[in-house]
């Protein structure tokens, strides 16, 4: 079942079930998806629709960030809600450890030494871990093996 499908079926399920603020989130993943593919000009590949839903939880949690220094409780727990739901589409994340493994055997290949050669290993890392791990939890690995 491909990523829209799956989103059509939640969305009915959602308006049956009256999940007012599911719904909504749904409908701002499928119009993402959708503006995507009409700029593009092509239905979206898996990889593609990795990218927006990648996009979508980073906006989410900017805004959650921002809110939560700004002091809107109320706008925080709206947004962590909305993030809870777009995550059900994402694929599992891998764990630090995980994370730090493909970190190291990158640096290893690369033969790295240096923070001065942190983008090019970074460049190699983040094609294999796209879309299951924050881009964030991977720089800092890559900095802590680097230094």
């Amino acid at each position: 079942m491909s990523l829209l499908e799956r989103l059509n079926e939640d969305m009915k399920q959602a308006m049956r079930n009256k999940e007012k603020v599911k719904l909504t989130v749904i409908r701002m993943v499928k119009a993402s998806l959708q503006n995507e593919a009409i700029k593009l000009g092509t239905e979206l590949s898996a990889e593609q629709e990795l990218t927006v839903l990648s996009r979508e939880v980073k906006q989410r949690k900017d805004s959650l960030h921002e809110f939560d220094k700004a002091g809107r409780e109320d706008l925080v727990e709206k947004i962590r809600t909305e993030l809870q739901f777009v995550e059900l589409y994402m694929p599992e994340q891998l764990s630090e450890e995980e994370v730090s493994k493909i970190v190291q055997e990158a640096i290893a290949e690369m033969g790295a030494a240096s923070k001065a050669e942190m983008g090019k290993v970074m460049a190699a890392i983040m094609p294999k871990v796209k879309g299951k791990a924050d881009g964030a939890v991977v720089n800092k690995l890559v900095q802590q093996h680097l230094s």
